[in-house]
């Protein structure tokens, strides 16, 4: 079994580009079995090969791998430290932030990002970058459709000013989707936006191996502008992050002292 999952690794990076090699072997491999036996397939190699036949089977194998569970405001507490201490922060050094919301999943986190910046900034003037390496999660993100139990943590003035209720449904407003710009992004494999103030980047890098967090946290650095900041989520803390030549000012928050 575990020759076949080798050969199913090498087959999914040479098809899709996805190196599980970097994703934790233990968890990942396990959800990928629960995969296959729900859809029936006893060994790896009649997997894959169904894979590169039914679009709707690789579409959910992507979905499942990327593990898309995201909510607004994920940790409240967190948000209001990024609003109360971090952005008023950030905004001595500059006016106009550049702000990155890496593996945004389904749009959650870039969209709470801009609801609290309207508390520094008019709508017009607020733009960010979101990525993720879920094509279907992106298309998801900007239809911005979500079900009611995913704004349990948003603050209700954000639910009434820019959410239309039908039913269990809540859409978000036009002006706050013209504020995000989505793209498709890997983190293990494609080139990092430069001169970053602020990268949002939560509850992802649990899933990678030490070796693929080494690398991002590398690329994060290089990403960020000198004092710009790193938030991460709540079981993400970095140990020894002066390696990467960043320093914890806050928990969950991270500034850049120093290039790497």
């Amino acid at each position: 079994m575990q020759l076949d999952y080798e050969w199913f690794k090498k087959k999914v990076l040479e098809y899709v580009g996805i190196n599980l090699s970097y994703y934790k072997e233990k968890q990942m491999k396990r959800r990928i079995e629960s995969l296959m036996k729900k859809n029936g397939y006893e060994t790896f190699a009649d997997y894959y090969n169904a894979l590169t036949k039914d679009q709707k089977l690789f579409n959910e194998f992507i979905n499942y791998l990327t593990i898309n569970v995201s909510e607004f405001y994920r940790n409240p507490q967190q948000w209001e430290i990024l609003e109360k201490e971090i952005m008023p922060y950030i905004l001595k050094r500059t006016k106009r932030p550049k702000i990155w919301s890496a593996a945004c999943s389904t749009g959650e986190e870039p969209y709470s990002i801009v609801m609290l910046l309207t508390r520094f900034f008019p709508l017009s003037e607020i733009k960010i970058l979101a990525t993720d390496i879920d094509d279907d999660a992106i298309r998801k993100a900007k239809e911005g459709v979500y079900m009611k139990k995913s704004l349990e943590g948003l603050p209700q003035e954000f639910v009434r000013r820019f959410f239309k209720e039908n039913g269990e449904l809540y859409y978000i407003s036009d002006e706050i989707k013209r504020c995000v710009e989505f793209k498709h992004h890997d983190l293990l494999k494609d080139p990092y936006p430069k001169d970053i103030d602020l990268i949002v980047c939560r509850n992802v890098l649990i899933y990678f191996t030490e070796e693929a967090k080494d690398m991002v946290y590398r690329n994060f650095n290089k990403s960020l502008v000198m004092n710009g900041i790193l938030f991460v989520g709540s079981t993400e803390q970095i140990i020894m992050p002066q390696k990467y030549g960043l320093k914890p000012i806050k928990t969950f928050f991270y500034e850049k002292v120093m290039n790497i």
